[in-house]
């Protein structure tokens, strides 16, 4: 399925919601997105623009779980996403070639960025920025790369690029002494935003790994050597350039403001599209940008920890931005399997700041569970563990941040696992072990009971 398939679930679903009135991509249409957090919704006339946008088709799980879950011909639980993933990224499939494309059903003669419908989402917003866009370039080493980098339009034919330090993109560049052939896809399946978003190792194609979860076919750019997911809705080919501008300031995951740098300049030399292309607006530091970045991190965390325990699933929590904290929950069969599973937890996602280990009875999606957990299985002296001076995240505004040098932090893990030992230092028996857990009360059908109060 391609993004314009989605739409057609979605809307069959009733999770779809169109606007008819016109709104402007100036400050409105972020505000409009706001009241709608959480929903996919569909702009049929955008002011100044001949395309329709599409926002919030990655705002909620049962989306990534109704688009998944039929390209496997079967339902997906939400709770299973994590394993969908972790296949995928385990077992990458190389993607299929084609000779022509939807993406090149248009080409423009002419490149001219103002009559897409990038966004101002703010007032302080540094100019109108393009926030789903996949970038694809090549390493001379490592072959095809693809992410996500924030775009800040800067003229007709020009962005202001968004390039973290030390990733693939950056390093790419780094390998190459003058400009860098460059895509970026606007309008992408669910697939290959999933799979943009992970970090596999260097080796490992994203695009393989999207055509993995549901088959991607690619095809060959018009003016640069680089492939391109075929169904995409729009594809600008150009090149990094040396030259660099004031990016920022934008809205960050944290939705806090992020800094205005110095950072590289794209031209963009061609622009191909389908017939009544819909582009794809992701809100900053709301649901659809924080589940997008943090869900990918899943798997890898529960790779991590599975190579030291059994592990059962992963949540990476809204509370912390969906990137900053975690639950993991472990099916506990030694007693230190708690503190074994927080320490690979920081190693499946170096961001991770603050996570909590759980025993397979506890329900990691409810966080009133998680802090009963807490509540009844932890204690500070003996199940914190707290590392000091740690690389992290440039995205806690309350981490020590020095120009040109890796984000450091304070990280805390909680076993809030069922404690094996007493404070007496014997083991617990295993009745004693059950005797944590909480009392369920038998299940019932209510309707029967209600139907039978409405008989009389």
């Amino acid at each position: 399925m391609s993004l314009r398939s989605f739409i057609a679930k979605a809307r069959e679903a009733g999770y779809l919601v169109t606007i008819a009135k016109e709104v402007d991509p100036y400050l409105e249409m972020a505000r409009v997105i706001n009241a709608l957090d959480g929903q996919p919704v569909l702009f049929t006339r955008v002011k100044g623009s001949p395309y329709q946008v599409v926002s919030g088709i990655c705002s909620a799980r049962e989306y990534f779980a109704l688009d998944l879950g039929s390209a496997l011909l079967r339902r997906i639980d939400q709770s299973q996403l994590v394993f969908a993933l972790a296949q995928a990224l385990g077992n990458p499939v190389a993607p299929q070639m084609v000779a022509s494309a939807p993406c090149q059903e248009v080409v423009e003669a002419e490149v001219d960025l103002n009559t897409l419908p990038i966004l101002t989402h703010l007032p302080d917003d540094g100019g109108p920025y393009v926030t789903a866009g996949v970038v694809i370039v090549k390493d001379p080493d490592h072959g095809r790369n693809m992410c996500f980098h924030r775009l800040m339009r800067i003229g007709p034919r020009q962005f202001a690029v968004r390039i973290v330090e030390g990733r693939g993109t950056a390093t790419a560049l780094q390998k190459t002494s003058g400009e860098l052939e460059v895509v970026i896809c606007l309008g992408n399946s669910i697939p290959v935003l999933l799979a943009a978003a992970m970090s596999p190792p260097k080796e490992v194609d994203e695009l393989s790994i999207a055509n993995a979860l549901r088959p991607t076919p690619l095809v060959k750019c018009r003016t640069v050597d680089l492939e391109v997911p075929a169904d995409s809705e729009f594809v600008l080919e150009g090149r990094i350039t040396r030259r660099t501008v004031a990016e920022g300031p934008f809205i960050d995951l944290t939705e806090t403001w992020d800094m205005a740098r110095q950072q590289p300049v794209i031209e963009i030399d061609c622009l191909t599209h389908r017939r009544d292309a819909i582009y794809h607006a992701l809100l900053p530091g709301r649901l659809e940008h924080k589940l997008l970045m943090g869900m990918p991190r899943e798997p890898t965390i529960y790779a991590a920890v599975s190579q030291v325990c059994r592990c059962k699933n992963v949540f990476i929590t809204p509370g912390g931005m969906s990137w900053l904290h975690a639950v993991v929950q472990i099916v506990k069969q030694a007693p230190d399997d708690g503190q074994k599973a927080i320490a690979a937890a920081f190693r499946g996602h170096t961001s991770l700041k603050h996570v909590v280990v759980v025993d397979e009875d506890v329900d990691l999606f409810n966080p009133a569970e998680v802090e009963w957990a807490i509540a009844t299985r932890f204690q500070a002296d003996r199940d914190l563990v707290v590392l000091e001076d740690q690389p992290s995240s440039s995205l806690d505004p309350s981490a020590i941040h020095i120009p040109g040098q890796k984000t450091r932090t304070s990280k805390m893990g909680l076993d809030a696992t069922i404690p094996w030992y007493k404070p007496t230092g014997e083991l617990r028996t295993r009745k004693e072990r059950e005797g944590f857990k909480k009392v369920r009360y038998g299940e019932i059908d209510i309707a029967v009971y209600r139907a039978s109060g409405a008989n009389r």
